[in-house]
């Protein structure tokens, strides 16, 4: 009888492991099986590394990419094929951070109840949300210079457009040594971080105007130069007496390199970090280069250059695209997106307090009547900054421009980075103004 009933616990205990590692399964399957179906090993779904069915597609559904039984075609015109070679990837998969890479469970057409079986065999299809024509215009707007653009609809996330140089035609890649340095597989938007330069005068703006009371009642003087110890700020010329909005609009060195000393290493790292810019955005899954703010001694010249974007500072420019976003969005800052299907579940979260957003944006207006002039930018209701970021090594600087459209009917931020560009204002914004002109009309 007591063998009859050890027997009997160790068929419960047996069935009970079972079940149990049945049920584990099941939990990882429905977690993890569109991983497992996208494995590049899996042999129904590769061939040689190489994806067998899928399509992709931008969001108006011209096609960027068609694979069928493992034959690749491309989006018939060459500048789209160019523009948006990051965002689709190549044929052999080298660059990292493209849809073939990361979305191939979706390329598939995988679902959890038929796999990644489909009775026609066509596989699944992919829309991006990016325009592939707004991509086209910033690509020939970049002239062959290396650097980014990147478009978003503040409102949803949506990434309009994502532009990455250099580049190649997918169709007919070239050669492409192994020692190459012009980082042509790498997309600029999303795995790179750039010395921002005077961009960054908006997070040490923002860190000013929550920390220091009588910031907007303050006269600042700059005369072209600010002793830090036995080190200078240099300015790019005398600004005299201002108040911070004039400041800002000047790109004032001084100013901003005397706020950064008053606030302190640890509040403009609380700032740079509550902001995004110094940890990896999350975009679709895919996790961007991460920016970088050092702490550095309190006093210290190298705490001054770091409120005006220079020091160690690093940026992101897609974690720069989410905070302009934000101070556009009234300090809300919506999680950016580059897959259609995705942007149901993009989220929020507020960053900024709605009045030093409000604060911000104005600035930023005054910024372009002020100093870069609306009629540059015309029709568009642009609020921006600029920056040129000294990079050293006698190179010239990097070109940034960054802002937001303060329009219903089209509310759009942007970021454009040239490396090595020149000058911030009129390189970057050239870009800037034929990309958004593109985008609104």
């Amino acid at each position: 009888m007591k063998k009859v009933k050890r027997r009997t616990v160790s068929v419960l205990v047996l069935i009970a492991v079972i079940a149990a590692g049945l049920g584990l399964y099941i939990i990882r399957f429905a977690v993890s099986g569109d991983d497992w179906a996208g494995f590049a090993s899996n042999g129904n779904a590769f061939s040689g590394g190489r994806l067998q069915e899928g399509k992709i597609v931008d969001r108006n559904g011209v096609i960027l990419l068609d694979i069928t039984g493992g034959e690749y075609s491309y989006a018939q015109d060459e500048t789209v094929r160019r523009a948006t070679l990051h965002a689709v990837g190549d044929r052999d998969g080298n660059i990292g951070t493209s849809a073939i890479k990361m979305f191939a469970s979706e390329l598939l057409g995988y679902n959890p109840i038929t796999g990644i079986y489909s009775f026609d065999g066509d596989g699944g299809t992919l829309q991006l949300t990016i325009d592939s024509q707004l991509n086209a215009a910033a690509y020939n707007a970049l002239a062959g210079r290396s650097g980014t653009v990147a478009v978003a609809d503040y409102t949803t996330g949506e990434i309009l457009c994502m532009v990455s140089t250099p580049s190649f035609d997918p169709e007919n890649p070239p050669e492409i040594s192994s020692d190459d340095t012009s980082g042509v597989y790498l997309n600029r938007f999303l795995s790179s971080s750039f010395t921002p330069g005077s961009i960054y005068k908006l997070v040490t703006l923002a860190a000013a105007i929550e920390n220091i009371d009588d910031l907007f009642q303050r006269d600042f003087s700059c005369s072209g130069s600010m002793q830090v110890g036995e080190d200078n700020i240099v300015c790019t010329r005398a600004h005299g007496e201002m108040k911070i909005e004039d400041a800002l609009a000047m790109s004032c060195n001084c100013v901003f390199a005397q706020l950064a000393l008053e606030l302190g290493s640890a509040t403009m790292a609380e700032y740079a970090g509550e902001y995004g810019l110094t940890s990896a955005v999350n975009v679709d899954g895919i996790g961007t280069a991460a920016g970088r703010y050092d702490l550095a001694p309190e006093g210290s010249v190298d705490l001054a250059w770091s409120g005006v974007g220079q020091y160690n500072d690093l940026v992101n420019p897609a974690a720069m695209l989410r905070f302009v976003s934000a101070i556009a969005n009234s300090g809300k800052a919506v999680e950016l997106t580059q897959v259609d299907s995705f942007s149901i579940f993009n989220g929020s979260k507020r960053i900024m307090r709605s009045s030093t957003a409000e604060k911000i944006s104005q600035m930023m207006d005054y910024c372009v009547s002020y100093t870069y002039g609306e009629e540059n930018f015309p029709g568009l209701q642009l609020r921006a900054k600029s920056g040129t970021a000294e990079v050293g090594g006698g190179r010239e600087p990097n070109a940034w421009f960054v802002g937001f459209l303060e329009d219903e009917e089209h509310p759009l931020a942007f970021v454009v980075l040239i490396e090595n560009g020149g000058w911030g204002s009129t390189a970057a914004g050239s870009v800037a103004n034929q990309v958004l002109q593109a985008a609104v009309n």
